[in-house]
């Protein structure tokens, strides 16, 4: 009998401690009132092929009341995938987020999440930019900026592909650029006004950073339903999720905010 007990509470607790160091990602795919991609069907399928081959499990929602401390802190990453203008209804949701972040969480944002919640700078920090505008879909070519991270450094030359050239403003000063869109193969009415020359003849389209105690990546390519299915594309976003997902599991001793920021 004692040799079945220990041997179902050794079985019970590894379950436990594998269920507990799991590999867990929320996409989140809300949309306020305004532009909705068609792509986020296709982006969620995407993001769980990822899992699948990674050995990370996937969950979705488009409702902002998954956003507490009790939910989120079995999330690895936050992935807001074409999320755009005001995604959260309280601030009770918010703060949980804001904590998250501070308590260690990963996030990742793909494309329009650089356009949501465009009242709040804290968010803006998160991601990295805030969205102004972005030239007509067409080819373009992307520079490798920085060819050593996961999330870039299986390209060999430049990449031209289709997409929406977008830029931002409200830039935080501690992102690391990986990709950057050749304005001069950008055909744009408005891009002498802006960005002008604020980066010369590239714009950042892709970066990553650590910011208020968390792991933040972005990328604004992903415009398109066919992005993800396109291996190099998936790629990229892989690289970019699992960089995310190194701090962990959030850790909410380190949260301190009691407020919005």
């Amino acid at each position: 009998m004692r040799v079945y007990l220990l041997s179902a509470m050794i079985f019970f607790s590894s379950v436990f401690c594998f269920a507990q160091n799991e590999k867990k990602v929320l996409v989140f795919t809300k949309n306020g009132e305004g532009y909705v991609h068609d792509n986020i069907a296709a982006s969620i399928v995407g993001i769980q092929q990822l899992g699948k081959q990674n050995n990370f499990k996937v969950e979705v929602s488009d409702d902002p009341a998954v956003f507490t401390e009790d939910n989120l802190k079995q999330y690895d990453v936050l992935v807001f995938s074409n999320t755009n203008n005001k995604v959260f209804d309280k601030d009770e949701q918010k703060l949980a987020f804001v904590r998250y972040i501070e308590a260690g969480g990963g996030f990742v944002g793909i494309h329009s999440a650089c356009a949501t919640e465009r009242d709040w700078p804290w968010f803006w920090k998160v991601v990295g930019g805030k969205f102004i505008r972005h030239a007509p879909f067409q080819e373009f070519t992307i520079k490798i900026i920085d060819p050593t991270h996961r999330s870039t450094s299986f390209f060999e030359t430049d990449w031209t592909r289709e997409d929406e050239c977008y830029y931002v403003n409200e830039i935080n000063p501690d992102i690391h650029v990986l990709l950057a869109a050749d304005l001069t193969t950008v055909e744009d009415n408005g891009k002498g006004e802006y960005p002008g020359n604020t980066f010369g003849s590239t714009f950042p389209l892709a970066w990553y950073h650590e910011f208020d105690g968390g792991r933040q990546w972005f990328t604004a390519l992903g415009h398109s339903i066919e992005d993800y299915s396109d291996p190099l594309f998936l790629k990229h976003l892989r690289g970019g999720i699992l960089w995310a997902m190194e701090n962990g599991k959030p850790d909410f001793s380190n949260a301190k905010s009691t407020s919005i920021k």
